[in-house]
């Protein structure tokens, strides 16, 4: 089990094996404050009696690096500044009020960046959230203004090539997202399910 930040806040608990104890990780969260949650990675836990219910099931995906690049249709840069990254909050955002869940201390993070796709006046319309490891690119939190996900992915795995062009990419989607995901060249590889405490 660890924590880390999603499209959906901070998860509080996440399933690193098959069949994890459940009372054993849900007695290392905070279920008293409000948003604990648990990224359940086999969507083969049930915590509906320890006081969860599911918020949302997708599927894991998986791109390798041989896939074909894609170019772009917007220029695009790595976040570098906490201005930058509120301006890309806000537009990731897009007003639902979420956008304080990105904090200056990411950009401290040597494995992670946070990428912008720019319109022509440089305001931020698209981007996501890279994370690379030593074998992957994991990306989440990609979103496009205008041109939904399938304009969102061009932008985000055009970059990707060009930063970590031997890297594979994983990520998880759900709907008209993973649709548009496996249109880019992934393939679903394991089901998932993410839980938030009833609180």
């Amino acid at each position: 089990m660890t924590s880390e930040s999603g499209r959906y806040g901070r998860f509080n608990g996440m399933e690193l094996v098959p069949s994890a104890d459940r009372a054993a990780l849900v007695a290392r969260i905070d279920t008293v404050t409000a948003g604990a949650s648990v990224k359940d990675s086999f969507a083969d836990l049930d915590l509906t009696e320890l006081g969860f219910e599911v918020l949302f099931e997708a599927q894991w995906i998986h791109r390798p690096a041989s896939a074909p690049a894609l170019a772009p249709d917007l220029d695009w840069y790595v976040v570098g500044s906490p201005d930058r990254l509120r301006a890309w909050a806000l537009a990731w955002d897009d007003g639902e009020g979420n956008a304080d869940l990105f904090r200056p201390e990411l950009l401290d993070d040597p494995a992670v960046f946070v990428l912008a796709g720019q319109s022509a006046s440089g305001r931020v319309v698209a981007g996501a959230v890279a994370s690379r490891s030593g074998h992957v690119v994991g990306i989440s939190n990609v979103f496009a203004l205008d041109g939904g996900p399938d304009r969102a992915w061009r932008v985000v795995l055009g970059a990707v090539h060009r930063l970590f062009p031997t890297l594979p990419v994983v990520g998880y989607e759900q709907g008209d997202d993973l649709v548009a995901a496996i249109n880019h060249g992934f393939e679903p590889v394991g089901p998932l399910r993410i839980w938030l405490h009833a609180s």
